[in-house]
């Protein structure tokens, strides 16, 4: 019975190691072939680790596209910002998603007037209790003036 439970488990373990290494990521295949690269010039050492470095980082570099790069640029940027100003929990992750909007959270002078006007044609209209239909008629109103 031991020895039944033994080879189930290690039979499990081989087809475990079989399907892993069929499953080789993106990242594995570059390393293997940066690898050969670096053996089929016989480097050693620090030489070795430099050459693995520069190709694993060419090879990714050559894969990515311009847009991903600036916006890795503009997260490592507004990271750096927000760690100087040594933030944290929400008001970090509300830095962040400002920083990273599309204006880089500048917003143009006529968008803000648009909300402000949204903000007080709002305010009117609860204060006025109006409800469905009427609401509408009345931000429409307000907003187009």
């Amino acid at each position: 019975m031991i020895r039944i439970l033994i080879c189930t488990v290690a039979a499990l373990f081989l087809a475990n190691g079989a399907i892993a290494q069929e499953k080789q990521t993106a990242q594995q295949e570059r390393m293997k072939t940066c690898n050969a690269q670096a053996s089929k010039k016989d480097l050693k050492g620090d030489e070795r680790q430099a050459f693995m470095s520069e190709c694993l980082s060419a090879d990714a570099a050559k894969k990515g596209s311009a847009k991903q790069t600036a916006q890795q640029e503009k997260m490592k940027d507004c990271n750096a910002q927000a760690s100087k100003k040594d933030m944290k929990g929400d008001e970090r992750q509300a830095f962040m998603s400002k920083c990273l909007s599309a204006d880089g959270g500048k917003a143009s002078a006529k968008q803000t007037a648009q909300q402000e006007k949204m903000k007080s044609c709002n305010a009117q209209a609860g204060k006025k209790d109006l409800k469905g239909d009427e609401r509408k008629a009345f931000m429409s109103k307000c907003l187009s003036a």
